[in-house]
């Protein structure tokens, strides 16, 4: 089984969160996985590549920004919203009241 890289609390930087919530597609991630909870990548239908979206998920992950388990074949995601809120009290929340949908009701195709 591969080894999935999760940043401990003390290394999970300012900077580095930024930049992970800076992309559209990965703060759709964000903003689906606080209003859902729990979800696996297969949940996310983005029209974008494979490869594409395990990059999101990496970049996620070695953030801090999320915790991902592995279930059988399945990739489990979650925010990890205790650690952002230890470190950068209430950047979570403001960010996702100021984050509006990537995608509308109707249509799954992103512009990126």
């Amino acid at each position: 089984m591969r080894f999935l890289y999760h940043p401990e609390r003390k290394n999970i930087y300012l900077t580095g969160v930024l930049y992970a919530l800076g992309d559209p597609v990965r703060l759709e991630i964000v903003r689906q996985l606080a209003a859902k909870g729990e979800q696996c990548c297969a949940d996310f239908d983005f029209a974008i590549a494979k490869s594409t979206m395990s990059n999101h998920f990496k970049i996620l992950r070695e953030s801090g920004v999320v915790w991902t388990r592995k279930e059988g074949t399945q990739h489990i995601n979650s925010l990890r919203r205790e650690d952002l809120e230890v470190l950068f009290p209430g950047l979570l929340d403001v960010v996702l009241r100021s984050a509006q949908p990537l995608m509308s009701q109707e249509s799954t195709v992103i512009s990126h």
